[in-house]
């Protein structure tokens, strides 16, 4: 293995091991969740509004 190849993987390996990774997925994990709910909420509004605006006549 040539020495410059060695370098940013032995870079890449000191990060990973240094670096709190549990703590990082967690974070990312716990944003997918909520944007997830965020949205599913959203579009479950916008569907009850929609079928509101159908089936109601347009009364408001």
């Amino acid at each position: 293995m040539k020495r410059r190849n060695f370098v940013p993987l032995a870079l890449l390996v000191l990060l990973t091991i240094s670096l709190s990774g549990c703590a990082a997925i967690e974070g990312i994990f716990k944003a997918g969740v909520w944007s997830g709910v965020i949205i599913c909420v959203l579009i479950l509004a916008l569907v009850i509004w929609l079928i509101s605006k159908i089936f109601g006549g347009g009364k408001n």
